[in-house]
């Protein structure tokens, strides 16, 4: 019996600079929280070793402080740790794998540097590894598993960080190419994937592990890890997903045309809360429809109470300015305000529109104070 833990896309270092403020800070920190939660799942399952199928690192010029805390962060699983450059962190002729054998590398780490089989240490298995010396390229640098030799009787294992044409509903950051049926050709027993960030079974030998803690608000099922076993070479493998993401990360869309202001709050809670704990929460929310004076100044107060709320908000707001009667009224129609916030209306439907909805919104917002 083999046991592994296949992960990938991990991508240590990243920045989540259009994540403002606080939250892209957190977002840093738990790249390595969930390695920490990989390395105590991995000894508390007790695998063989944990394979990562490339984009350990964000890019070659991470911070040696961050080389550091990953090293850190690995010392809670004392197995093999089988690592592969991927596009991101490619195996340049200077990369930060480099630095990091410089650094002196712990004995249980071992990064696939070159296309040549790796005695997986401890086991009867042998790792084939496809590493990327380029960021990108047109070939497919899993060929060569096909005529690698091992040992007969031992388990074959693939290691590789690509895309697979046709499988994919998007594919992936990088263009390298992998065959569709590489385990088959390559009479693997498991074709450990990285680079598509969500967790996807391409066949009963090949899988994607996507990336651990979730980067972006996709449909993928990302966030999981894969507990793979395999009782003997030749067996089908029996693959488990493994949640260990901690943040969550949505699209949603809201119209508000035809809602109460006073009901704008519970709009956004009861679309919020159906989507989990909000401290975990990231969101890009849409907001479409019209609303009047009144109600923008009911949705502004709303959404300042979820941003305070929520890890990140993002707003994509195309709702429409539509002041009624009664607001036009308020404001003295025949007065120089009131043929102000007319055309003003006016021009709020037209090229520019955001500067002049903005202006009426500030008009409103004065003509409040002056009332209260």
């Amino acid at each position: 019996m083999l046991k592994l833990l296949h992960t990938a896309d991990w991508q240590i270092g990243a920045p989540f600079s259009h994540i403002a403020g606080d939250a892209g800070a957190v977002l840093r920190d738990e790249r390595f929280a969930v390695v920490r939660r990989i390395a105590a799942l991995a000894t508390a399952r007790e695998v063989d070793a944990v394979l990562v199928a490339g984009d350990v690192f964000d890019s070659n010029l991470v911070e040696m402080r961050t080389i550091y805390r990953l090293l850190d962060a690995l010392e809670g699983y004392r197995g093999p740790w089988v690592m592969l450059p991927g596009n991101h962190d490619a195996a340049l002729p200077e990369s930060v794998w480099h630095r990091l054998a410089r650094l002196g590398a712990p004995a249980n780490l071992h990064v696939a540097m070159e296309p040549l089989p790796l005695a997986l240490p401890g086991t009867q298995a042998v790792i084939l590894p496809a590493p990327l010396t380029t960021r990108h390229t047109l070939d497919d640098l899993s060929a060569w598993m096909d005529s690698a030799s091992t040992p007969e009787g031992i388990f074959r294992l693939g290691l590789a960080h690509g895309s697979i044409e046709g499988y994919l509903p998007d594919q992936g950051e990088a263009t390298n190419p992998i065959a569709a049926d590489r385990a088959e050709r390559a009479r693997l027993d498991y074709l450990a994937l990285g680079d598509w960030h969500g967790t996807r079974s391409i066949d009963a030998r090949t899988h994607y592990a996507g990336t651990p803690e979730p980067d972006r608000p996709k449909d993928n099922d990302s966030g999981n890890v894969l507990l793979t076993q395999i009782e003997r070479p030749g067996a089908l493998p029996l693959v488990e997903r493994v949640a260990v993401g901690r943040h969550r990360w949505y699209r949603r869309t809201l119209n508000l045309t035809a809602a109460e202001p006073s009901a704008f709050n519970d709009l956004l809670g009861a679309l919020i809360g159906d989507l989990g704990p909000v401290e975990t929460l990231l969101l890009w929310l849409r907001l479409e429809g019209s609303v009047d004076l009144d109600g923008r100044a009911a949705l502004d107060v709303a959404l300042d109470r979820w941003q305070g709320r929520l890890r990140h908000l993002q707003l994509d707001d195309a709702t429409r300015l539509a002041p009624s009667e009664s607001e036009l009224a308020r404001l003295d129609e025949g007065s120089l305000l009131g043929r102000t916030a007319a055309r003003l209306r006016d021009l709020a439907a037209g090229p520019q529109g955001d500067t002049a909805t903005l202006a009426l919104r500030l008009l409103w917002q004065e003509q409040a104070k002056g009332e209260a």
